[in-house]
């Protein structure tokens, strides 16, 4: 069956590629650890389960396009809150079932088309969330992809592109904290971005979904820097959702907030191609926004398996502990060699760099890493890792 052009090169998504890699292979040991994808796996509060009974009569109606006010107003508290920005409820937020959605469909709403048979530019990170290169795709735009000067631990250095790149660009997806490694944008550099999409007229995606596992102080966001400097709230929209910050994967809670002609044309194409949330998951949903204990108890235990990861991979050349987030971006010498010996002699999947990376001047930025989500139980955590190391590092191999 024939697919369109423009998706023609697409590769299988990631987990596919990874199953094609591993799957041939039977392990040595019985014990399997899969530390490849990043599902959060610590408790979510007990009383999700009670509102969502309560509410269950709810199923039985067609849910608000938007989202129920209720769930709104506590998504602008909690801006309000950890961020120190005010966000009208009303025409600043719009509700989304998972944070794909808003990350694809916005761009779908706010992209403008070609001009004069040039096809606008939307700047990704390399490496990236697989989402943002195919929304540029889908709206017939260019991805360029931006990596890091330091791949191990940096944010994308969007501030080195030629004035006709930026010119031509319309979208740059930032992820702060980064997949894959952890690394944080400070408010200078979101204030700095701001400033230059100012210059270029450009739209800032900020995915912001790790923002609450961290390990010092809170990460700035993408809103905090625009209100801090006065800028046009038109200019950045900020991605969020209930899957990292409170183990609610399934629960599909996130949301979109930025500037109100933004946010209209998001529901107005929402309105045809969008998919609400239940109204019994949009009402527990609002209680999980408005709750700050059980985020508190989850980073706790993140913080843990920190400090086990430091401790293991201490001197490991070439590691730097993530700042955010739950993964480890560990350097080998080839990601898909590491996943293989790694599954083949411990049990233990991870995914290789490459595959959340593009080729770039004929070198993928991912080759030479893998990506080791710490979701798991501590000591389950505990138990990777160390097999982890004894496999990839002992001897000063990898």
């Amino acid at each position: 069956m024939a697919v369109p052009e423009r998706f023609s090169f697409l590769p299988p998504y990631i987990f596919a590629r990874l199953r094609a890699l591993l799957d041939e292979s039977v392990p040595d040991r019985d014990v399997v650890v899969d530390m490849a994808i990043g599902e959060p796996r610590h408790a979510f509060p007990d009383w999700v389960v009670d509102i969502i009974l309560e509410h269950s009569g709810g199923f039985n109606n067609y849910p608000s396009n938007d989202g129920v006010l209720e769930l709104r107003q506590a998504i602008s508290t909690w801006i309000s809150r950890r961020y120190g920005v005010s966000v009208d409820p009303e025409t600043q937020v719009l509700t989304l079932n998972g944070m794909r959605e808003g990350l694809y469909n916005t761009a779908m709403a706010l992209c403008p088309d070609a001009q004069e048979g040039a096809s606008p530019l939307i700047l990704c990170p390399n490496p990236f969330y697989q989402v943002y290169m195919v929304a540029a795709l889908s709206v017939g735009a260019t991805p360029v992809f931006v990596p890091p000067d330091d791949i191990s631990a940096g944010l994308p250095n969007y501030f080195s592109l030629s004035p006709d790149i930026l010119n031509r660009t319309e979208i740059v997806y930032v992820c702060s904290p980064s997949n894959p490694q952890g690394a944080v944008a400070s408010l200078s550099y979101w204030t700095d971005l701001i400033a230059l999409s100012e210059k270029y007229d450009f739209k800032i995606f900020a995915d912001e979904c790790y923002s609450e596992i961290y390990r010092g102080d809170p990460p700035a966001g993408a809103l905090q820097a625009a209100a801090a400097m006065g800028a046009d709230p038109e200019r950045v929209l900020v991605f969020h959702s209930l899957s990292k910050r409170s183990n609610l994967p399934g629960l599909r809670s996130g949301f979109v907030a930025g500037g109100s002609n933004a946010i209209k044309a998001c529901k107005m194409l929402r309105a045809y191609a969008g998919s609400p949330l239940p109204n019994p998951l949009q009402k527990a949903a609002a209680k999980v926004w408005l709750d700050e204990e059980h985020v508190e108890k989850s980073r706790q235990l993140y913080l843990a398996k920190y400090q086990i990861a430091e401790r293991i991979f201490e001197g490991v050349d070439g590691f730097v502990m993530p700042e955010a987030g739950f993964f480890l971006w560990l350097p080998v010498n080839d990601g898909e060699e590491a996943a293989r010996k790694l599954w083949k002699q411990e049990g233990i999947r991870v995914l290789p760099g490459a595959y959340l990376a593009q080729e770039r001047d004929g070198e993928n930025p991912g080759r030479a890493y893998i990506r080791v989500a710490m979701v798991a139980a501590e000591h389950i955590v505990e138990q990777g890792l160390l097999a982890l190391h004894n496999c990839l590092y002992a001897e000063g191999g990898r």
